[in-house]
């Protein structure tokens, strides 16, 4: 039996899938606050070393060889996934409930029906309850959330002439018809231990193991009122990669069809043979 049909149709299932993942970051280049995914593909000279070195195969011997035949019939898969979470630039919008970070690894902290999950896209608006929410509705959390559960939301009063929010999220409002400013709220500020155990979900959303546990940054320093972060993803990269993945599926559908000949071939004149 031709292995090469197999071989080719697997590595084609290796780029489908590197497509999947270059056309939603193409998808989402202009979405606030996402980032880039990426996925490594396995080199199987490096693979077939590393498990040598488990196995203690020596050299030119007949094991070594028998388990670098089985390894070099492999096809590249993938081995792995990341997310990029470097800063995307910043945008000027001079809406005063639009908010960015500035500071890798920093969230905002949201209500959800699935329960709290973290956010880096801080456009936010107002529901009909005066509540500062998400785009898609979901509640932005203040900064004592998890202290008291029932003190849920922030109250933006549509009245107020001038919303001010320093850098770490403390928001202010004047008092009508002075200069002067009182204090309300402080916008849930989250920074996890290790960003790289997070978990994408839709909604340009995260999800975390043991939430509950986390406490908002007093001091971040990274908020900037009236901008949002545009997306990370480097669109002249994806389109690049989305070039060569396709040109890459194009040879794999080649290899195949090839496979797939000299196979039929190949058994036509053997039965003719017999025959």
């Amino acid at each position: 039996m031709q292995t090469g049909y197999y071989s080719s149709a697997a590595g084609m299932v290796t780029q489908f899938n590197r497509l999947d993942t270059i056309a939603n970051n193409l998808a989402n280049v202009n979405t606030a606050g996402f980032k880039e995914d990426n996925l490594i593909v396995g080199d199987f000279m490096r693979i077939y070393k590393e498990k040598r070195d488990e196995l203690s195969l020596d050299n030119n011997t007949k094991e070594s060889a028998q388990f670098l035949n089985r390894t070099m019939t492999r096809v590249p898969q993938i081995v792995d996934s990341y997310t990029d979470y470097s800063v995307g630039s910043l945008q000027k919008t001079s809406n005063p409930l639009d908010f960015a970070l500035s500071r890798k690894g920093l969230f905002f902290a949201v209500k959800t029906p699935q329960g709290v999950r973290l956010t880096r896209d801080g456009s936010f608006t107002t529901n009909n309850e005066g509540k500062l929410v998400t785009k898609q509705g979901y509640e932005v959390l203040p900064n004592d959330y998890f202290k008291n559960v029932s003190n849920a939301g922030i109250d933006i009063n549509q009245e107020d002439g001038v919303i001010s929010v320093d850098k770490n999220g403390q928001i202010s409002t004047n008092i009508p018809n002075t200069s002067k400013f009182t204090q309300g709220s402080k916008i849930f500020i989250a920074q996890p231990d290790n960003i790289n155990l997070l978990e994408k979900e839709g909604d340009n959303l995260y999800k975390m193991k043991d939430i509950d546990k986390l406490r908002s940054l007093e001091d971040s320093g990274a908020v900037s009122q009236g901008f949002v972060e545009k997306s990370n993803v480097n669109a002249v990269k994806m389109m690049t990669q989305l070039i060569e993945t396709n040109r890459l599926v194009g040879m794999y559908q080649k290899a195949m069809t090839t496979q797939m000949d000299d196979m039929n071939r190949d058994a036509i004149q053997k039965l003719a043979k017999k025959a």
